[in-house]
């Protein structure tokens, strides 16, 4: 499509003005104005549309998108034509959205660059077409072009700090020691004996030195597996407010999710929709990620969510409460 700038309706305006003054005055100078300001305007929309035309676009994969989170769209524009180059060409896939300025694109040649997205929420999300707008060659009409894209991108929940989640402990064996006292191999501390415990815990080298009873405390032990239970069993959502509170809890999922693998926990993922065993590395938070990115709420069931390993330590998250 076509429209006038302000630019250009102020010209139109003129325009009408000088052909109402040389038609009454006859006058053969503002003839010649008149023929000129028309020329102008029929090459302004000539010149503007060839601008547009053979113009091919390529879009890459932008690699992980989060809700909320800025990300870079790299593209590709490629013009076809053989002899004019192109210029002042803005790219962008929405009419009212951030647009990317091309100054010069010489025929023949290819200009790369990106664009910088933000989604605000999770979940499938497809861009039908990319816009091509000019104001070249003098800015009176801004043409408009649009290019079938199709690109479907998966947009996975929102990350929070990582700091604010509580993780339930797992008691007494696992992977690695803990600095707090328990049934470990590692030791915690040296002090007196107390009525109630175990009598093999009894340092009996450092009882003899000392002429006292000396016990051993020992360092817990946690395990390196961390289950999230995400239980999506919610029922409809009534409202913004129920809906925005399901969203936090997918994304505090999310959150702990990326930040444990990241530190080398294996992690699995158990809700209404299934279980994600545990596992590690980059695919596996893939698998995660895109598991929560279309998770969605299910009819209430009375029905427990039980981790798979009841050693792991658990995160648990109900939509009732904070964490149940």
């Amino acid at each position: 499509g076509i429209r006038i700038t302000k630019v250009g309706l102020w010209f139109v305006l003129l325009t009408v003005v000088v052909a109402a003054a040389a038609t009454n005055t006859g006058n053969n100078a503002l003839y010649l104005v008149l023929a000129c300001m028309l020329a102008m305007l029929v090459m302004s929309g000539v010149v503007s549309r060839m601008n547009l035309q053979r113009l091919a676009v390529g879009v890459e994969s932008p690699g992980d998108i989060f809700a909320r989170r800025p990300f870079e769209l790299p593209f590709t524009i490629t013009n076809e034509g053989r002899r004019w180059p192109r210029w002042l060409l803005l790219f962008s896939v929405t009419v009212q959205g951030p647009a990317r300025l091309v100054p010069h694109l010489p025929a023949g040649k290819r200009a790369r660059g990106s664009l910088e997205l933000l989604l605000p929420r999770r979940g499938r999300h497809r861009i039908e077409f990319a816009h091509f707008s000019s104001l070249f060659p003098i800015g009176l009409f801004r043409k408009g072009m649009r290019i079938p894209l199709r690109l479907d991108l998966l947009v996975f929940p929102e990350l929070f700090a990582a700091g604010g989640l509580e993780v339930e402990p797992t008691g007494m064996a696992g992977d690695e020691s803990a600095p707090r006292p328990g049934w470990g191999h590692e030791l915690h501390a040296l002090r007196g004996y107390r009525s109630g415990d175990d009598p093999r815990g009894i340092h009996w080298k450092k009882s003899a030195q000392t002429g006292a009873l000396v016990f051993m405390e020992r360092e817990s032990e946690e395990s390196r597996r961390l289950s999230i239970v995400f239980d999506n069993a919610t029922g409809r959502l009534g409202d913004a407010a129920a809906e925005s509170r399901f969203e936090h809890l997918v994304s505090e999922a999310a959150t702990a999710a990326v930040d444990h693998l990241a530190h080398g926990y294996e992690v699995e993922l158990v809700s209404r929709d299934g279980i994600l065993p545990f596992g590690v590395g980059a695919r596996h938070r893939q698998a995660i990620l895109q598991s929560l990115a279309l998770v969605g709420p299910r009819p209430r069931q009375r029905a427990e969510l039980r981790s798979s390993d009841p050693g792991a330590r658990s995160l648990r998250i109900a939509f009732a409460a904070e964490r149940a």
